[in-house]
């Protein structure tokens, strides 16, 4: 028979600092998981609502979407999206509905209402200075943070 032989202190010492280098390892790679799935969200976040502000500017141009002179065809506010507009080409005034909801950006605080996560460009303010107006061109992420590519996702 064997008998069972215990650790000693080096032995001990030895593992205890491989399993913290294995821990100080994990713990980055998990936060580039999370970064990565959040920016992979915030994509698809913001290629749904431009798509529905795409659909809507298409609508009012085609005469779907009753425009008051001096407007340019895009929602006054993101919630325009998901409430809906009457049609004015259909006999009924059926509503016209873009988004089933107003998606988050994930980068916002969790308190925040989904549509005040987003930074709004109106039609009539200038790309270099974005700025919120009477509608709502594009949108954007408020955060400070940079993505994985080196690019701040103010400006994805």
């Amino acid at each position: 028979m064997h008998a069972q032989r215990g650790f000693t202190f080096i032995e001990l010492m030895v593992t205890l600092a491989i399993m913290g280098v294995l821990a100080s390892v994990a713990v980055p790679m998990a936060q580039v998981a999370v970064q990565r799935e959040k920016e992979r969200e915030l994509r698809g976040a913001l290629v749904e609502l431009r798509i529905a502000i795409d659909a809507y500017k298409r609508a009012a141009d085609n005469g779907n979407i009753k425009l008051n002179l001096g407007e340019s065809g895009f929602p006054k506010k993101l919630e325009d999206l998901v409430e809906g507009v009457p049609d004015q080409r259909h006999p009924r005034k059926q509503m016209l509905y873009f988004l089933r909801r107003v998606p988050r950006d994930p980068f916002a605080p969790a308190d925040t209402a989904a549509a005040a996560t987003w930074a709004k460009r109106a039609y009539a303010s200038p790309p270099d200075n974005p700025s919120e107006g009477e509608d709502v061109f594009d949108v954007s992420s408020r955060s400070d943070k940079t993505g994985l590519n080196g690019i701040p996702l103010k400006s994805w």
